[in-house]
């Protein structure tokens, strides 16, 4: 029991100082002009290229593990078995990396609003403060909400908006109280809550076009990221980029805070497998309205933000009606008998709610730079 606690204990640790991490190397990467470039185009675009490669690099250790034999092993009671040799099953998880043609096309649909998800996310956090980065990006739930009444026709519960109402309003709180607030950054954290939203609608599609493996979807969809974000660098970026060729792409530090971000990014949606794994779904979505509320206090001293007591009720609210949120829809998924009682077209309806709602796996290894 000891050994189980210590085991969960540090699993959830490393799911907080990964993403943690992540948020704040990307804030230095998009907004500190001593480390980085005014270019978050290229620096998403490198990103992309960061996981691409792990996951290449992690099929091709994966393939490997997978031909290597099974030999017989004899359990406590005698009875003969067959068990891996020196084959590891966290390795063999990773599928060979390749690239079709077709399969990218069926992707692409996804990629585009993955693009729009993290170019989104990453000029939120560029241009608001990361104490209020959790608040200009708290509408993801009602974008849910909103695409399954619309898209499935299902009715909401009252429960369920009152949860909504709370998570507004401190959205609305939060942003009245911050003293250094940002109308465009947080207009590109709302359009970010969208394509979050919208992007956990996508995947559900275009999972089967890669046999329902997320991590050959996550390498199918930075691929294709990359080959978006091109043209956005040389429209967009190209003097940046330039007068970038004689300062930061000579500075270590640069790079080495640009291959932190990546792994850190990839790393992401293994940590919260992990954790959920380790716990249950609903333990890591308080994990994680716990983490971003540390996340949120703790950039208020890193970054010396002012703060105002409307502007911490504010996050405090968000987070609030978040877990409130999630606490009722798991509850309504538990009603007694209701899977017993529903029609098939309805049993299809609840199970892209549940997949809207609660995939939190999913979305995190594929939206690797969002948390």
């Amino acid at each position: 029991m000891s050994n189980d606690h210590t085991y969960i204990a540090s699993v959830v640790a490393l799911y907080w100082f990964v993403s943690i991490g992540m948020v704040y190397i990307n804030k230095v990467l998009m907004s500190n002009e001593s480390v980085s470039i005014s270019a978050p185009f290229f620096i998403t675009f490198f990103q992309c290229l960061v996981t691409a490669l792990i996951c290449y690099i992690a099929g091709e250790v994966g393939e490997t593990s997978r031909r290597k034999p099974y030999r017989a092993v004899d359990t406590d009671d005698g009875v003969e078995s067959s068990a891996s040799g020196h084959r590891s099953p966290f390795l063999s998880q990773f599928p060979k990396a390749e690239y079709k043609m077709l399969t990218a096309q069926r992707v692409f649909p996804l990629s585009i609003v993955f693009v729009g998800m993290i170019a989104s996310n990453n000029f939120c956090l560029k241009l608001v403060e990361v104490s209020f980065y959790n608040v200009a990006r708290s509408l993801t739930i009602v974008f849910n909400v909103i695409f399954t009444n619309i898209l499935l026709g299902s009715s909401t519960s009252t429960r369920t908006l009152g949860c909504l109402g709370i998570v507004i309003f401190g959205f609305f709180l939060g942003s009245k109280g911050e003293v250094n607030f940002s109308l465009a950054g947080t207009m590109a954290g709302v359009l970010s809550s969208l394509f979050v939203s919208l992007n956990s609608i996508f995947t559900k599609k275009v999972l089967p076009a890669v046999d329902n493996d997320h991590w050959r979807l996550t390498f199918y969809n930075n691929i294709n990221a990359m080959i978006l974000f091109i043209p956005l660098m040389l429209i967009f970026e190209h003097q940046q980029l330039y007068v970038a060729f004689s300062g930061k792409f000579f500075s270590g530090l640069f790079w080495s805070a640009m291959l932190l971000a990546g792994f850190l990014g990839f790393s992401i949606g293994i940590v919260t497998v992990l954790q959920i794994k380790a716990t249950s779904p609903l333990s890591h979505n308080i994990s994680g309205t716990a983490k971003a509320a540390v996340q949120s206090i703790l950039a208020l001293y890193i970054w010396k933000n002012e703060w105002t007591f409307m502007g911490i009720v504010g996050i405090f609210t968000v987070l609030g009606g978040s877990l409130l949120y999630t606490l009722v829809k798991m509850n309504e998924n538990k009603k007694p008998n209701a899977q017993a009682s529903l029609s098939p077209a309805d049993t299809g309806k609840k199970d892209i709610e549940m997949q809207i709602d609660t995939d939190k796996a999913s979305s995190s290894a594929l939206r690797s730079r969002i948390n």
